[in-house]
């Protein structure tokens, strides 16, 4: 009889409402302050030029020897102009047999390679999508970059497309190494989180302008832990546009074939480049540089090593061709060269690779 009468009691509460919870009110919190009207600003400027990239690769069946294309990979990628050229990591598209483009829309286009640039990690594909729909990302320089600059990346984190973060520049001219191992300078140091998939997209500056393009990170377990690097904008703008015309990038080069390291510290020779080959009509045949070769005998016969590019020393192949493409093909060069303990200076042409 007691329970029937709790439960009738609260029945009436219920009833009356004496236990219904209301919603509390809303307190106001006034206008948004600068720094968070900036993040959005930037993320409604850029986002819509951000693109999430699905790699394919074929695959055989076991059974009907059939072969079909399944998703590989994933990883960003903006666009670059109205004409549907979209840039990203070559390391991104890197062994594809096809790529699938997703623009923040959420419309799918298929991509096809207008050029890669593997000692860059940079590779430019195309989309053929509404003019519409094409919005490039505002061009900056990495030139003007500071050390505690703002900057914004916008990617595809483990395939969580259109995600923002926020940093600052941490630090700058780093060196990465590339996939064919040759060296980037130059790259952006950021503590903005950029993990696998965000590789490709863009770093951006806090007036949304393109500084970089997000390409590796420091970290042992894989994720972001502070340290991401980004190909300096500046390097982009350089690159990028031989790309889409000539589907490579067409270097400045002397001609030559360079020994190994261990050619060098075997024959005791000074730091520089060792020449072992020369191409016929190259700008180092024409200046009359001589290679290191094998005599008659079997002996090693002395030639030249480069150890200096217009003044600045090179201490390897890699030190004298990041010097060379700061030049263009048909110029000119004072080099140094070291020859059984003498040393010159030679005049050489530049060619292309």
């Amino acid at each position: 009889m007691r329970r029937t009468t709790i439960l009738l009691l609260a029945t009436l509460f219920l009833a009356t409402g004496a236990f219904a919870q209301q919603p509390r009110p809303v307190t106001p919190r006034g206008p948004l302050d600068a720094q968070e009207q900036n993040n959005i600003a930037v993320f409604r400027k850029v986002s819509p030029s951000v693109v999430h990239i699905t790699t394919l690769a074929q695959q055989r069946d076991f059974f009907s020897r059939n072969v079909t294309e399944v998703p590989s990979g994933t990883g960003s990628g903006f666009l670059w102009d109205e004409r549907g050229h979209i840039v990203t990591n070559f390391h991104v598209i890197r062994g594809a047999s096809a790529a699938k483009v997703t623009l923040s829309d959420q419309t799918a286009y298929d991509a096809t390679l207008v050029g890669v640039d593997p000692d860059r990690d940079l590779a430019v594909l195309r989309i053929a999508a509404p003019r519409e729909k094409l919005q490039p990302v505002p061009m900056g320089s990495s030139r003007e970059l500071q050390v505690g600059q703002t900057v914004y990346a916008i990617g595809n984190p483990f395939g969580l497309d259109q995600t923002l973060t926020r940093g600052i520049v941490s630090a700058l001219n780093r060196e990465i190494e590339s996939m064919t191992q040759r060296t980037i300078r130059g790259a952006i140091q950021t503590d903005a989180a950029i993990n696998p998939g965000n590789s490709g997209g863009p770093l951006l500056d806090s007036a949304g302008r393109l500084i970089g393009v997000n390409t590796s990170i420091f970290s042992p377990s894989g994720g972001s832990n502070g340290i991401g690097f980004a190909i300096p904008a500046d390097e982009v703008n350089r690159v990028v546009p031989q790309l889409i015309q000539h589907g490579r990038v067409i270097r400045p080069a002397l001609g030559l074939t360079a020994g190994t390291e261990q050619l060098r510290q075997v024959l005791r020779l000074p730091k520089g480049v060792v020449l072992i080959g020369l191409q016929a009509g190259g700008g180092a045949q024409r200046a009359g540089l001589q290679p290191f070769m094998r005599g008659r005998d079997g002996r090693i016969v002395g030639g030249d090593v480069i150890t200096a590019v217009n003044g600045k020393p090179v201490a390897d192949l890699d030190e004298l061709l990041s010097e060379l493409e700061e030049r263009r093909v048909g110029d000119k060069v004072t080099l140094t060269v070291w020859n059984g303990g003498k040393t010159r200076q030679v005049q050489a042409e530049l060619g292309s690779d």
